[in-house]
């Protein structure tokens, strides 16, 4: 049988109304279980607001709207931190925190003190994360038991050329040494959507394409104005529908191909049943790039730099990786570039609407 992708046309006035519509097109209630607690699954990509980079606030709305009246009643936002990004810092910058005043949620940072994380051992036969973490994943317990439902943009990634649901919960289950993982990202990325079909008896994910991100995500990119709301309840499907609008071959991207083959949802198009809008002539002609930074990081992963990895990333000196990265992308490329790109995205009507959500 065919995987169910939806993908609707929107606008500022409407966006609420077609993600509703989103959820009932992708059978959202064939895929989520009503009577336990639901994860809405954040995605903070950056502290600031930068379009196409974070989860909206309309998506957030929508969502928490569209469950609460389907009779969802536990809706639980989270989102860890990385050790380049304040979340807290971002949940305001995008006017997330009024949404979840107005739905009367409360956030879950996956880091703080009161948040249990216990050694989980998978049924699933890991790819790497095992390896990676010297045989013991480390996951949240208040994830066990309860659904998943993802948040994620529209987006490239320089590490894994698109970010979607799949990638979406690399911030949730996985803590702050999350990075000893890019080496192995597109293994790691399968390994999680098994772990999350063990302990979520149901996952669920609706992408904002409203922006859409072009060249070096998931943060230094050139946004774009597109309009679109994706949803599905195969995390594969729904990445690789967003591939194939983006401009990409799904099944040249490695953890589509690696989690079709292991059984864990559809990636070929031909497998693919999109309802809602015809996307058949879709191409947006996305491109990945690098930046200064990331060709330093795929040095160190892939590259020249590889057999420093473990001395540059796991022991005393890796502070100085976190300071280069904020040092570049907070202090000079958003300063440079992306304030004055994101200040012309809020006179569109999408950023007016952004900016009512304040």
């Amino acid at each position: 049988m065919k995987s169910r992708v939806a993908v609707i046309r929107t606008s500022p006035d409407s966006v609420i109304a077609d993600i509703d519509r989103a959820l009932t097109l992708a059978q959202v209630q064939r895929h989520l279980i009503k009577n336990v607690p639901t994860i809405l699954k954040i995605n903070i990509t950056w502290h600031f607001w930068y379009p196409a980079c974070s989860t909206t606030p309309w998506q957030l709305d929508g969502v928490a709207g569209a469950l609460t009246r389907r009779g969802f009643r536990d809706l639980i936002p989270a989102q860890n931190r990385t050790v380049v990004i304040n979340p807290k810092l971002g949940a305001e910058n995008n006017h997330l925190n009024s949404v979840m005043k107005k739905h009367d949620l409360e956030f879950v940072y996956l880091y703080e003190p009161g948040v249990q994380w216990i050694q989980y051992k998978p049924k699933a036969r890991m790819l790497v994360l095992d390896k990676v973490f010297g045989g013991t994943i480390a996951i949240p317990k208040m994830f066990i038991g309860k659904n998943a439902f993802h948040l994620p943009t529209l987006k490239t990634h320089v590490f894994t050329t698109i970010t979607g649901a799949m990638k979406n919960a690399f911030g949730g289950l996985l803590n702050d040494n999350r990075h000893w993982t890019h080496a192995v990202i597109h293994e790691t990325l399968v390994d999680l959507l098994q772990i999350q079909k063990e302990i979520h008896p149901g996952i669920f994910c609706l992408t904002d394409g409203t922006f859409a991100g072009d060249g070096a995500g998931p943060r230094v990119m050139q946004p774009h104005i597109k309009n679109y709301i994706i949803a599905s309840g195969d995390s594969v499907a729904i990445d690789a529908v967003a591939a194939k609008m983006m401009g990409f071959d799904p099944m040249s991207i490695k953890f589509l191909v690696l989690a079709q083959e292991h059984g864990l949802g559809r990636a070929r198009p031909v497998d693919i049943e999109i309802v809602g809008e015809d996307i058949r002539n879709v191409d947006f002609g996305f491109q990945v790039k690098d930046t200064f930074a990331s060709r330093g990081q795929k040095a160190i992963y892939w590259g020249r730099l590889k057999r420093f990895e473990h001395f540059l990333l796991r022991t005393p000196l890796v502070p100085w990786s976190y300071a280069a990265s904020r040092m570049y992308h907070d202090y000079f490329w958003y300063t440079v570039f992306g304030r004055a790109i994101a200040r012309k995205f809020l006179n569109t009507p999408w950023g007016r609407l952004f900016a009512s959500y304040k």
